[in-house]
């Protein structure tokens, strides 16, 4: 019998998507991605915000109506459970986020044509550990591959709902990181994406301190490695450690990811978040890591940020000029601390703010690009077009959120090389240029 999956969501969920592939594929099970081709298809849904929610419902609900025995994993089964169950009766199970070990058995019962019982795996008080004995059976193969170095989260931001449906924060040894990333180089990976709720509290639970140097060191010697980038850097956690292994270790990217959230030391309290001055911390990583590329991302219209809130915000990320930069309108979450709080900003003027501040990124992202030409950068091969035109990212641009790198050429590569580019022109989030 043949099971697709489509999965939403974040890298952490697409690991999660691959491992309950792995899982399938290792008891005999045919897998497929093309879901027209399957009987089943588990749906690995996102719950981070009410889009997210929105886009995994319509994935559900899609499979249902073509007539699939349709799965629903992850966030969202974990969130509203009966109400989703309730809302589309026609679920033939749900598996919660802590509970995908359990998903051969899942379909297995589903797979029983005579069987038309509902089946419910959702644990009250998740817990994720992760399978280490799962051989991922991946979804996309190519130049880079993520690690999830743990999961769960010990913060409780006002306006996030994730350590309520992922539990408290579990790190993988390091031993059992190292394996699975000679593995994947094994198989042909260049770069490593290191990901996890928050990657810079790695090793505080198993180890009692900050293990991620320690881990990019080991993760630095492996033979055929191209690049080692981090995602989710938590502000308060980037220690002169860290900031020192990732400005001297060859293989890591001068990449630092680190979601800032807001300027305002009122809004920052609000939202729970730390509230120490933020232009010390740039101006620290930009001295010790030099020409690093940092990126943020900010929300805009959380309950109670006033004109002069975003205002400082907004001055805040002309000053800083950051090299890339996301902007997100806040989303109210059940559940969450700021959804019952008052002074809600109205959707209008979220909106305002968010293009303003996106308007704003625009320009400084054209500036810092056109400072680019001329330049040449070692380039990660992505993907080739019919007609010639090799597309890549430089070490400053993460896979799937930032920009790429076009040339137009005949040569034969693949995607994985890292290749020479001398950038000729730029828009505001991609380069041009020629192979060197």
């Amino acid at each position: 019998m043949k099971v697709a999956l489509i999965s939403h969501g974040c890298a952490k969920n697409l690991v999660d998507s691959e491992l309950m592939l792995g899982m399938l594929a290792d008891k005999g099970y045919e897998i497929t991605l093309d879901d027209s081709e399957a009987q089943i298809v588990i749906v690995n849904t996102c719950s981070f915000i009410h889009d997210a929610e929105k886009e995994s419902v319509q994935s559900i609900l899609q499979m249902v109506n073509e007539g699939k025995k349709v799965i629903v994993t992850g966030c969202l089964p974990q969130k509203h459970k009966g109400e989703l169950k309730d809302a589309i009766p026609e679920i033939a199970a749900m598996v919660g986020t802590s509970n995908i070990n359990e998903i051969v058995g899942i379909v297995d019962e589903v797979a029983k044509d005579a069987k038309d019982e509902y089946i419910e795996k959702i644990s009250e008080k998740p817990e994720y550990v992760y399978p280490e004995t799962v051989e991922r059976q991946q979804i996309t193969m190519g130049a880079s591959s993520y690690i999830k170095i743990a999961d769960g989260c010990n913060y409780h931001c006002g306006y996030c709902i994730i350590p309520n449906l992922r539990g408290v924060y579990h790190s993988r040894t390091i031993e059992n990181i190292l394996k699975e990333a000679k593995s994947l180089v094994k198989k042909g990976v260049t770069e490593i994406v290191l990901v996890a709720q928050d990657t810079t509290s790695y090793g505080i639970d198993l180890y009692g301190h900050q293990a991620l140097p320690e881990l990019l060191e080991k993760l630095n010697e492996i033979d055929g490695l191209g690049w080692i980038r981090i995602m989710y850097a938590y502000p308060s956690q980037m220690s002169d450690e860290l900031i020192e292994a990732i400005a001297k270790l060859d293989k890591v990217v001068k990449y630092v990811d680190i979601p800032l959230q807001h300027s305002h030391p009122e809004i920052l309290r609000a939202m729970r978040r730390p509230d120490f001055d933020y232009r010390e911390l740039v101006a620290k990583i930009r001295a010790k890591i030099p020409e690093v590329a940092i990126r943020t991302a900010f929300i805009v219209g959380y309950p109670g940020e006033t004109d002069e809130h975003f205002e400082h915000l907004y001055n805040f990320v002309k000053d800083m000029s950051f090299e890339r930069m996301g902007v997100f309108e806040y989303s109210r979450e059940k559940n969450t601390v700021s959804y019952s709080m008052e002074h809600q900003v109205p959707a209008k003027i979220k909106h305002e703010r968010y293009k303003k501040l996106m308007e704003l990124q625009q320009g400084i992202s054209y500036e810092i690009n056109r400072d680019c030409v001329g330049k040449t950068f070692d380039c990660i091969v992505e993907s080739f077009t019919d007609d010639d035109v090799v597309i890549l990212r430089s070490q400053y641009d993460a896979p799937e959120i930032d920009g790429v790198v076009y040339v137009k050429s005949d040569k034969n590569v693949v995607p994985g090389d890292i290749e020479k580019v001398k950038i000729t022109g730029a828009d505001e989030y991609d380069l041009f240029g020629v192979f060197v």
